[in-house]
């Protein structure tokens, strides 16, 4: 079987769903009757880059959904912080799948979308045939620890530098946003130059959400999702789980493992060459295994 790869391909349809008075914008591609449902990373991020990685499933027959959540891409933008919480997101992502009919699905998370998918999968159970939780995570403060120890890497007084920053409230200063560029290069993408949707999304990122939820950047995490852990609560999702993520991913394969082991179905990928976003960095690994899980324990 050749690899899927990833394309650009213009959505078969756009839906415009009222969430609470306000626009979300929802992307589908293909017919098929196997839903692969995509939650985009973030938060504040259009779904751009998530929606090209998996679009061409419809290659193997799936039907692929994707929105821009509330306060990205083509969705409203309102500006009141208290929207920003994962459970108004776990609402409006029910109300999309209402607004679609799309039944039963394979939801697939990727990094802050895959919290939002551990928090939906917990809320609407009857509503998955199967999970798919890519690059992410079930407990926060073990993610912070963890980038504690990927952020040492960089030495001691670098991360003393950055300690300063973020004390002051500098963390615009060019030494500590050099800093987090290597980060990003190690830890995010580790791809030369990163995909054109990839750069879309960054570009248009919408740091209201992000700000209020995880923090500042991607190795500071201050906002009201810093306390969030859900491993008590895995036991009880009972769906066959896939999780992926790379080898030198910033949500760490120790974190993956921490949610295999509370899962009580649940396989773990590991793609070597790969940081945050396998399904661009090892393509010819991510896809296969993908597939193979949805084909073996999809037909729930």
């Amino acid at each position: 079987m050749e690899t899927a790869m990833w394309r650009e391909i213009e959505p078969d349809e756009r839906y415009e769903v009222a969430v609470d008075g306000f626009k979300v914008v929802a992307y589908s591609f293909g017919t098929g009757d196997e839903v692969v449902f995509c939650l985009n990373g973030g938060p504040g991020l259009p779904c751009d880059y998530l929606r090209e990685a998996h679009s061409c499933l419809i290659d193997k027959g799936y039907r692929v959904v994707a929105f821009d959540q509330l306060g990205t891409g083509a969705s409203d933008r309102p500006t009141d912080a208290g929207l920003w919480t994962i459970g108004r997101y776990v609402e409006e992502t029910e109300a999309v799948r209402k607004a679609l009919g799309l039944g039963k699905v394979h939801m697939l998370g990727h990094s802050w979308g895959g919290w939002l998918a551990i928090d939906y999968a917990l809320t609407y159970p009857e509503n998955l045939k199967t999970l798919i939780l890519e690059d992410t995570v079930a407990d926060m403060p073990h993610l912070v620890g963890e980038l504690e120890r990927l952020r040492a890497a960089l030495g001691s007084e670098t991360v003393a530098m950055m300690q300063k920053h973020e004390a002051q409230g500098t963390i615009d200063h060019p030494e500590y946003l050099a800093a987090i560029t290597i980060l990003n290069y190690r830890h995010v993408c580790r791809l030369p130059d990163w995909p054109a949707p990839v750069k879309r999304s960054l570009d248009d990122w919408n740091m209201g959400p992000y700000g209020t939820m995880q923090g500042p950047n991607e190795f500071l995490y201050i906002g009201n999702l810093k306390d969030w852990n859900r491993v008590p609560d895995l036991p009880k999702i009972t769906v066959p789980v896939l999780i992926t993520c790379g080898e030198h991913d910033e949500l760490t394969p120790a974190c993956a493992l921490r949610m295999k082991l509370g899962l009580p179905d649940a396989e773990l990928k590991v793609f070597a060459n790969a940081s945050h976003m396998p399904f661009y960095e090892n393509p010819q690994a991510y896809y296969p295994a993908l597939l193979d899980f949805l084909s073996r324990r999809g037909t729930a």
